[in-house]
């Protein structure tokens, strides 16, 4: 879908409000210096040091890390079912745990 800044509470939206996903543009952020172009996945979410959410994004292309603020209007239940991802698939035997 066509992504604008409207209804995300910033002029500086980076990602789609409905699937999360980005383009690989920046090196560094709003440089548009990066020559990849490839689709930047939302692969995690993190919670920064003011209690304001950013998704982890992942270059599908060449990998790369890149970490954008959430906006106003993401869809809420995608955020929520990366952000619970390692809970329900944990790294070990669920046994283990007892």
């Amino acid at each position: 879908m066509q992504v604008t800044p409207d209804g995300a509470g910033t002029r500086h939206r980076n990602h789609c409000p409905q699937c999360l996903a980005s383009v690989h543009l920046d090196d560094e952020p709003g440089d548009r210096a990066a020559d990849c172009g490839g689709t930047m996945e939302a692969i995690g979410v993190w919670v920064r040091k003011n209690g304001e959410w950013a998704i982890i994004h992942r270059c599908r292309l060449c990998g790369v890390l890149s970490s954008n603020r959430i906006a106003a209007d993401d869809n809420p239940a995608l955020l929520m079912s990366i952000a619970v991802k390692p809970l329900a698939l944990p790294p070990f035997p669920l046994g283990r745990l007892l």
